[in-house]
């Protein structure tokens, strides 16, 4: 007779499958930006970085409510509020929540950018 785990077991284990997955969609998004940004992205997003992670986040909030200036912009504030959540929970699962509605509405986002460049993938 197979053991029945108990519910925290059971949420514990869910709670950590959704967070894999939240973490993974967000990997996915940065592996497509240019090379230059992707490595500084990936270096933010690691717990030792915390330090650096922060200070770059309210930086980035900060320019994007400074957009009318020239070479700011409103890209600046939600990238901001990203790394943020890394560290402030609220704000963890509201990224979450946003990029799993991003990944059901533009799947091709999430896709890794030399598959979506190859020839095996066009019409």
């Amino acid at each position: 007779m197979p053991v029945m785990e108990s519910p925290e077991a059971l949420m514990r284990q869910r709670e950590a499958t959704s967070r894999w997955r939240d973490d993974r969609l967000f990997e996915m998004l940065i592996d497509r930006l240019p090379d230059r940004i992707r490595t500084p992205g990936h270096w933010l997003r690691r717990p030792s970085s915390r330090w650096a992670r922060v200070p770059v986040a309210l930086l980035l909030v900060c320019g994007g409510l400074l957009s009318f200036l020239p070479l700011l912009g409103l890209w600046m504030a939600p990238l901001g509020v990203m790394l943020l959540a890394e560290d402030i929970p609220p704000l963890r699962r509201t990224r979450d929540r946003n990029l799993a509605r991003l990944a059901r509405r533009w799947p091709n986002w999430f896709v890794a950018d030399d598959a979506a460049r190859s020839p095996e993938s066009a019409p």
